[in-house]
């Protein structure tokens, strides 16, 4: 739940942490134009480095550490999935995790994310909640 930043400041980290971790991570967001936006920001959120990545729909999608898309499938064999916003969830069972980030500042985002959670309570799965706190640093809201 953003509330202190915005998605181009908390999204580059989450994904350096992923790959940290030796894991492949699979973001998805709503339309094409998303996927553009999101590839130059990945490519230049800070001077000195980028984040491995690619776009859903080349030829080397399966060996992209950090792909792309606006589909449901997992073409890089990712543990971790990152849902911006308001795209679609889609199937979850081949992740070990999944990050579903939305804005705070955005009541329509916040409805729909209220939907998806109550939503995901009626099933078999571990969720948690985290938000920003006044200070951005992130924690698990109860």
């Amino acid at each position: 739940h953003l509330e202190r930043s915005s998605l181009d400041q908390v999204l580059p980290g989450l994904l350096e942490k992923t790959l940290q971790r030796g894991w492949r991570a699979l973001v998805r967001v709503n339309d094409a134009n998303d996927i553009d936006d999101l590839d130059e920001q990945l490519w230049t959120y800070r001077p000195a480095s980028f984040l491995p990545h690619g776009k859903a729909g080349g030829e080397h999608d399966a060996k992209q550490p950090i792909l792309i898309t606006a589909t449901g499938e997992n073409l890089n064999s990712s543990q971790a999935l990152f849902i911006v916003d308001d795209a679609e969830l889609g199937a979850t069972e081949d992740f070990a995790r999944c990050f579903i980030i939305f804005d705070g500042q955005n009541e329509q985002s916040v409805s729909h994310a209220r939907k998806r959670w109550a939503g995901l309570m009626g099933s078999n799965v571990d969720l948690a909640y985290w938000r920003q706190d006044e200070e951005g640093r992130w924690a698990r809201a109860r």
